[in-house]
C-alpha cells in the first residue's frame, strides 16, 4: 500500500486484531524489522512503513512533521513503535495527533538539541553525511555508519543489511537533512506534558550500554509525566529491540 504522500507501507496478520505500526530508524528499512515482524504478526495486525528516502518511499521528501501525519493517515488508531529517526517521528505523531495513538513506544530517541550552537554543529555533521553519501554512495557510508560505537552491539540480519544497502543515495541525504535531529529546532521537550494531559501511554526503550540515550530517555519520562515510563533492556546497546527482540517484546509488553 502507498500514500498520497508517497510512504510505502506493507501489513501482516490478520484484519481486526489490535494494530502496530512500526517506524525504524535511519538507513533502515522496514525488512530491518524481521526479528521482531513474525512474533508481533501472529495476535496483531502489523503495518511496516518505509520512512521517507528509505526502501519503497525512497523518492518521498517530507519532515518530521510532515512525515508523522503521513504515518498517521496510514495507520490509524494504533500501537506506534519508532525507533531512533523513527522513533522522533512517532513521537512528533503522538503530538501532532494523540488520539490516534492507543500507545506510543520510542526506542532510543529523543525530543531535540537544547543548545543552539549544538544543533548547528549536528545540522552541518549531517550536511557532511548527506555529501559523503552523494559523493561516496551507501555501500561506503554504510561501512562507517554501522561501526559507530553505538552500534557496535548490532549484528544486522541479512535483511536489515540488504535493505540498507539497497537503499538510494539521494534518499538517505534528504532524510538527514529533513528528520535529522538537527532539524527539531526548537526542540520539543516543552511540548511533551501535552501527551501526559492527554493521558497517551507511552514507553521509552533504552538499551543498557547506550548511557546517552538512556539519560535522554530518563528525561523523555520525566517531562511527559506519570503516563510514561521507561525500560531497560540488559546486554544491549542503542538499537536495543533488534539485539534482543524477545525481551524487547516482553518488557515492552508485546510478548
Amino acid at each position: 500500500m502507498r500514500s498520497m504522500a508517497g510512504l510505502h507501507a506493507t501489513i501482516r496478520g490478520a484484519g481486526g486484531a489490535p494494530r502496530v505500526v512500526l517506524l525504524h530508524g535511519f538507513t533502515q528499512t522496514s525488512a530491518s524489522w524481521a526479528p521482531l515482524l513474525e512474533a508481533l504478526a501472529v495476535d496483531h495486525q502489523v503495518v511496516v512503513v518505509d520512512l521517507p528516502g528509505h526502501g519503497g518511499s525512497s523518492a518521498a521528501r517530507l519532515d518530521l512533521q510532515g512525515t508523522a501525519a503521513a504515518v498517521a493517515a496510514i495507520g490509524g488508531r494504533a500501537i506506534y513503535i519508532g525507533y531512533s529517526m523513527g522513533g522522533r517521528v512517532a513521537l512528533r505523531l503522538a503530538l501532532d495527533n494523540p488520539r490516534v495513538v492507543e500507545r506510543l513506544i520510542v526506542i532510543g530517541t529523543t525530543a531535540g538539541i537544547d543548545d543552539a550552537d549544538a544543533r548547528a554543529e549536528r545540522r552541518r555533521a549531517d550536511e557532511e553525511r548527506a555529501v559523503a553519501l552523494e559523493g561516496d554512495g551507501v555501500d561506503a557510508f554504510l561501512d562507517v555508519w554501522l561501526t559507530q560505537p553505538m552500534l557496535a552491539t548490532l549484528a544486522p540480519t541479512p535483511e536489515d543489511l540488504a535493505g540498507r544497502r539497497a537503499n538510494d543515495a539521494a534518499g538517505l541525504a534528504s532524510s538527514l537533512r529533513s528528520c535529522g535531529t538537527a532539524t527539531m529546532d526548537p526542540p520539543w521537550w516543552d511540548e511533551l506534558g501535552a501527551l501526559g494531559m492527554a493521558k497517551v501511554p507511552v514507553t521509552v526503550v533504552v538499551g543498557e550500554h547506550d548511557p546517552k540515550f538512556t539519560a535522554l530517555g530518563e528525561r523523555l519520562v520525566a517531562a511527559i509525566g506519570p503516563a510514561a515510563g521507561l525500560e531497560v533492556i540488559a546486554g544491549t546497546g542503542h538499537a536495543c529491540h533488534l539485539e534482543r527482540p524477545a525481551a524487547f517484546l516482553a518488557q515492552a509488553d508485546l510478548a
